[in-house]
């Protein structure tokens, strides 16, 4: 054999060798990407645009032909034409899927530029959680670790829904509400135990670890809690089912709605009007040897629709809770804050010299950062999901929650190293955009516990670190003069310069409220109590006056109302929320010195939470013979005068509100 034919052989083998092993990895890769849904639309449906099925014909020019689709439906956007700019999107996203800016415009042209043609709240709801969905469902799949979807999902959640440019911007909130009231139940009562941050960070904490060690499949449930089985059978019997998404909404919600009338005062007249299935369902729900399996049962559903529908992870939940403090899941913060710390967490990894100069981390950690800054001014919600249920005007009142006022200092260092490359010019030009925000974070807090507390310990301690903050930017010539005046004169100054925000507004009336119950009513100082509650009153009145403005969209809310616009509403409610956090005995000091008028509010709610207890009490001292050591509850909590005209007036009010919704839908 000669030496060339040799070489010949030698190169057919090794070649041969080399189609063998290429075989063998692309199955491999082929595998990989095909977990890791990587693979790109090979195949056009019916109901594809025809871009779609020229594009996969391109081949190796797919990605020449999606800029010029990109262009294209950039143009579209420009001109106006939204709804053929997001069908070409959608036609670029099957070409593209791992084009992250491709679903960010997608979404955004749904959220945004379509929602605000339309023009009723149910329309507009509609468009914006359709861009949630697409981000959330498609684009979040399609690329796990890419911070620019999560951030604009956070955005999305933080700005649309939680902000205040959008006239139907209180009909999101509340929506958004009712939907998490019944995904996930309500949030842990305020109590004694939640009074301070890490107290309320542990309850909360509890509660979400249900969802956590909730079994995964049905067959898992019975295995943990065989008792399961029968009631899974009864339930079924019922006509209820947990198999379709649609399924499991409806058995969650009409399960919470039950469970909230069952709390009610008035459950008599609830149990007197619903027809024999739900009396079956009342009955399961009130044998107590069923309670651990109901619970078991409804965390089951709770998790699948947490997991599959929403794509929500309940040990992360878990874990920022732990972090940040106890987020209550209703309101539009917590998702922002949620989605944005994700993105930050998945991306890190894959953070690189080159990237440093981006600004994603930086938006990223801007969006986590206010979404913190949120939940300290509107982080504790009230909000009446029986009456939303019921297609009433709803309640939705956010107040500051104290818990998240060290949360922000305690992130700005990790922030700052992931954006080093722009916030390490601080030492040679004086200026932090993070210290900016900061400082005024840090402004609306002292204006927060001066108003609650006075001049406490605490309000000091607050004013120190505004003042002696190191990082604080040093390019404002006046900062040293604003920040050396006492405390007092400093905070007159502020409120006067900063009344017409709604933060401020929100801060000054709930601190102002807070401390007259607690030093007023709980600490039996009568002068304290009119002077803080006259000075929400005053506040409350002179931001309504001047900011306040009704809006096309949404006629009976202000587009900037994040305290109902009627004091007695405001106020009744805080005090109903500052009355359930104190010990039965603390409750009664509390509501037999204040007026009447705050009374009316919270005598029901007091109903539901104490008589079944002191009905047992009662019960058990006259049994043991023990009857005068033991009072009712209507001797511990008179009645107010006027309760039942006050509970008509209530019902008008609410009903015609609802009204007034019903009269501009019609128009």
């Amino acid at each position: 054999m000669t030496h060339e034919r040799k070489v010949q052989w030698g190169a057919g083998g090794v070649m041969a060798w080399c189609l063998a092993l290429s075989m063998l990895l692309s199955i491999n890769l082929s595998s990989i990407a095909g977990r890791a849904q990587l693979t790109y639309t090979d195949q056009a449906a019916d109901s594809d645009r025809p871009e779609v099925s020229l594009g996969i014909a391109m081949g190796a020019f797919r990605g020449l032909f999606v800029n010029m689709l990109w262009m294209r439906a950039n143009d579209m956007k420009e001109d106006g034409k939204f709804y053929e700019a997001v069908d070409l999107a959608k036609a670029i996203t099957r070409l593209q899927p791992r084009f992250p800016r491709v679903w960010v415009f997608h979404a955004w042209n749904l959220a945004y530029n379509i929602s605000v043609q339309t023009q009723t709240r149910e329309e507009r709801w509609n468009w914006v959680n359709q861009g949630i969905a697409l981000l959330r469902d498609q684009a979040i799949p399609a690329n796990p670790n890419d911070m620019l979807i999560h951030k604009e999902l956070a955005w999305i959640y933080f700005h649309k829904i939680g902000g205040y440019t959008d006239d139907a911007n209180t009909f999101y909130k509340r929506q958004l509400a009712a939907e998490w009231t019944m995904i996930m139940g309500p949030p842990p009562p305020p109590s004694e135990k939640t009074r301070t941050r890490e107290g309320a960070t542990k309850v909360y904490a509890e509660w979400l670890r249900t969802f956590v060690d909730a079994a995964r499949t049905e067959h898992q449930l019975i295995e943990q809690r065989p008792g399961a089985a029968s009631l899974i059978e009864q339930v079924r019997s019922l006509g209820y089912d947990w198999q379709t998404e649609q399924q499991q909404r409806e058995f969650v919600g009409r399960l919470e709605i039950i469970r909230h009338t069952l709390r009610s005062s008035r459950r008599y007249l609830f149990e007197r009007e619903v027809g024999p299935r739900t009396k079956q369902v009342i009955a399961l729900l009130d044998d107590p040897k069923r309670e651990e399996d109901w619970n078991a049962l409804t965390a089951f559903v709770r998790r699948k629709l947490l997991v599959d529908t929403f794509k929500m992870e309940p040990e992360r939940m878990l874990r920022y809770t732990e972090k940040y403090g106890p987020i209550d899941w209703r309101l539009p913060a917590a998702h922002s804050l949620f989605w944005a710390a994700r993105g930050v967490e998945l991306a890190a990894p894959r953070q690189r010299k080159e990237t440093e100069a981006d600004f994603d981390f930086l938006n990223t950690d801007r969006v986590v950062a206010q979404s913190v800054q949120e939940l300290f001014r509107t982080g504790e919600l009230y909000f009446d999901f029986p009456a939303f249920m019921q297609g009433q005007y709803t309640l939705w009142q956010g107040v500051p929650n104290p818990s998240f006022a060290a949360v922000y200092g305690e992130i700005l260092d990790s922030m700052r190293q992931r954006s080093y490359k722009f916030e390490g010019q601080y030492q040679t030009r004086g200026f932090s955009f993070m210290s900016a925000g900061y400082e005024n974070f840090l402004i609306d807090v002292v204006l927060f516990f001066y108003a609650r507390e006075g001049e406490s310990a605490t309000t000091q301690e607050w004013y120190r670190q505004l003042r002696e903050y190191p990082e604080m930017n040093l390019s404002d010539p006046n900062r040293y003069k604003r920040f050396s005046v006492p405390l007092s004169e400093f905070v007159v100054t502020e409120i006067a310069n900063s009344a017409t925000r709604p933060s401020i507004m929100i801060n000054q009336v709930n601190a102002n409220l807070n401390g007259a119950f607690f030093s007023g009513l709980l600490g039996g100082n009568d002068e304290s109590f009119r002077r803080q509650f006259e000075q929400a009153k005053l506040f409350h009145r002179y931001f309504f006056e001047q900011q306040a403005r009704s809006n096309a969209v949404d006629m009976n809310n202000f587009r900037m109302e994040q305290l109902d616009s009627d004091f007695r509403l405001a106020a009744g409610n805080m005090f109903v929320q500052f009355i359930m956090t104190l010990g039965l005995d603390d409750a009664e000091s509390a509501y037999r010195r204040a007026p009447n008028d705050l009374k009316l509010f919270a005598y029901d709610a007091l109903q539901e939470q104490y008589r079944p207890m002191i009905d047992e009490e009662v019960k058990q001292a006259k049994a043991s013979g023990d009857e005068a050591k033991a009072r009712a509850f209507d001797v511990v909590f008179l009645q107010p005068d006027g309760l039942e005209a006050h509970r008509a007036e209530m019902d008008r009010l609410l009903r015609s509100r609802q009204r007034d919704i019903e009269d501009k839908s019609v128009r």
